[in-house]
Parts: C-alpha cells; structure tokens; sequence
C-alpha cells in the first residue's frame, strides 16, 4: 500500500518541477496540469499493473493496453494546447511538456524513479537552456514569415 503513495507523491513533485518552468515562462499549462497529468498517468499505471489480477490461470492481462491509452489520451490534451494565429502557431512545447509529464508519471507508476528523476532534470534543463539560447543566440524573424513559438 504504501509503495502506491511512494510512486504517487514522486509523480507529484516531478510534475511540478516541470510545471513550475512552465509556470514561471507563464505558458498555458502550468503547475495544476503538469501535475495532475503526471499523477493521472501514474495513477493509470499503477491501476494497469496492479488493479486487475488474472480471475483465472487462462485470462490474459496486458498492463501495456493502458500505457498505450494514456499516450492517445494525452496526445490529444496536447492537441488542444496547439494554437495557430496565421502564420504563428503557439503551444507546440506546451504539448510536449505535458507529454512528457505523462511519460514520467508511468515512469513512477511502474516504480522507475531514476527514468523518471533523470527525465524531469533533463526536460527542465532543456526548457531552461534553450530558451536562453533562443534569447541571445537566435534571432527569429518577425516580418510577416512564419515562426513557431513555444
């Protein structure tokens, strides 16, 4: 019982650390979203692995059926943080922070917390360090061509 609040409480705190670059970058999903996916994707985890015991020695049980639903589940919540303005089109990170918040909610559902720690630091990194690349190396063009921004 208590490993269930282990995996959870680790979902929690890597979601947040996600969620609050988000949050101080001020983008559209921030602190609740990072974690309550992260924890829903956990939680679905835990469930597939340990919620339905084979009722018989014949039943099949296939834990990866509810890994799978929960990319579906998110690619399409990522879809809805896509936004296109004309030529810009906004929310493509945002998408894929809350995919990989997903990814490492599963990561602490089936109990890999070192996948799970070293993809919250590497994703924090990431956001973190290209955007200040973005900043200062990168110029981006701004008269009437298309761009893409986060």
């Amino acid at each position: 019982m208590y490993i269930y609040i282990i995996r959870v409480v680790a979902a929690v705190l890597l979601g947040f650390a996600i969620g609050l670059e988000r949050e101080y970058s001020n983008k559209y999903a921030g602190l609740r979203t990072h974690i309550l996916v992260c924890l829903g994707a956990c939680v679905f985890t835990i469930i597939s692995i340990y919620g339905f015991p084979a009722l018989s020695e014949v039943a099949v049980r296939d834990s990866s059926r509810v890994a799978a639903q929960i990319v579906t589940g998110i690619g399409f919540i990522g879809g809805g943080t896509v936004l296109r303005h004309g030529a810009t089109v906004m929310g493509l990170t945002t998408a894929a922070t809350l995919w990989i918040a997903a990814a490492i909610g599963m990561a602490c559902g089936t109990g890999m917390y070192d996948l799970a720690i070293a993809s919250t630091i590497l994703s924090v990194i990431v956001l973190v360090s290209v955007r200040m690349l973005e900043k200062k190396v990168i110029k981006k063009e701004k008269c009437g061509s298309k761009h893409i921004q986060d």
